[in-house]
């Protein structure tokens, strides 16, 4: 037996409920995230590939291609 979601404020009840199942998905992905990164094995192996430096890297080319995009 299906529980119905009362219609309030105008909201439909089956985007109620979509909007739920959403926020409800995207708490697993970050709980999940959270879980994996508390690992220490993998902090260590995030630890030493320096993330930071990876950004650093990474700008140019992205101020590269906004230029590009720009023209």
């Amino acid at each position: 037996m299906a529980m119905e979601l009362e219609n309030t404020n105008g909201h439909d009840a089956n985007e109620t409920r979509d909007t739920l199942f959403l926020l409800g998905g995207a708490a697993f992905v970050v709980f999940g995230a959270g879980l994996i990164l508390s690992t220490p094995v993998i902090r260590k192996a995030l630890g030493g590939a320096g993330i930071g430096n990876l950004i650093g890297a990474a700008m140019p080319d992205l101020q590269r291609y906004l230029k590009l995009r720009d023209m």
